[in-house]
């Protein structure tokens, strides 16, 4: 199986780079400078020439905040980009998964939200994922929309990391505590959409389509992660980190986040048999990556 990923230095797609070269799938990352997602002459280009049996659509703007300011290149990144790829993958006959976000709800469900609750985001990040979910689901039937959240990785930017770098010159914090959601390992989601990529390329199955949520199991707020980091991090070097507990109104932000980011994992348990690990179970391994490495 080839599969093409749309990026090169996010977390799902580093994620997939490790996992595609412990397994010996053929995985390309594609971004620029030959492939641009505003120019979607270069995304054909590219998918024509490696021919990929499936595309996995991971490209995209994640500035939460800087989006506030600059809606337009947003928009034109997760909305046009993402139908671009979409469309590009339809024209070669391939499937493509789209990663999206639990931005696309309000947070304001008192439990975690199905694939069949009502989208309204209260950012202009979640706007424009929101947008891009609906342009990939125009233009190509054969796509799976992946909704994550939380995602942390020993690769790119992420708050696990921060936790860590804040914790080499601090020993007391203020996070957050009136959020909650499921912390998510980008490995854990590569090992997920491995197996979603060989299914749809050999199944033709209808149920195998459609959007679906993918986070790691359990729930925790921003502080509970936080804690956790710090506990891990007492154990494996002996730093003390404190947590003082806060509440969103004391940390202001330009973009309004989701109080509720709690995804149900059902759908996706009941058509793939995927329901990723405990969180803490996945953190302590990327946790033990990083720590190894220095970090």
């Amino acid at each position: 199986m080839r599969i093409a990923v749309t990026g090169k230095q996010g977390q799902v797609v580093q994620s997939l780079l490790r996992r595609g070269a412990e397994m010996g799938v053929e995985i390309n990352a594609v971004g620029r400078p030959e492939m641009d997602l505003a120019d979607p002459a270069s995304i054909a280009a590219a998918f024509s020439a490696l021919r990929p049996d499936v595309i996995v659509s991971a490209a995209a703007y994640t500035a939460v905040d800087k989006a506030e300011s600059e809606p337009e290149l947003a928009f034109s990144v997760n909305a046009a980009g993402a139908g671009a790829v979409a469309e590009a993958a339809a024209r070669i006959g391939a499937p493509v998964i789209h990663i999206s976000t639990d931005y696309v709800f309000s947070g304001d469900k008192a439990s975690a939200y199905c694939e069949e609750d009502a989208t309204a985001p209260i950012s202009v990040y979640g706007r424009s994922k929101l947008a891009g979910e609906k342009a990939v689901a125009a233009v190509n039937p054969n796509h799976v929309i992946l909704r994550t959240a939380w995602v942390y990785s020993p690769f790119g930017n992420n708050f696990l990391k921060t936790m860590l770098r804040l914790s080499e010159t601090r020993d007391h914090l203020r996070v957050v505590a009136d959020q909650t959601g499921c912390p998510t390992s980008a490995l854990d989601i590569a090992d997920a959409i491995l197996v979603i990529a060989s299914r749809i390329v050999a199944e033709p199955e209808p149920s195998l389509r459609g959007t679906f949520h993918l986070t790691g199991s359990g729930e925790a707020s921003w502080a509970d992660f936080a804690e956790e980091i710090f506990a891990e991090l007492a154990k494996s070097s002996g730093r003390n980190v404190g947590v003082e507990r806060i509440p969103t109104a004391d940390y202001p932000t330009p973009a309004k986040r989701p109080a509720n980011s709690r995804l149900n994992g059902d759908k996706l348990a009941r058509t793939y048999g995927i329901r990723l690990p405990e969180w803490k179970q996945s953190m302590r391994i990327v946790m033990q990556d990083l720590l190894n490495k220095g970090l």
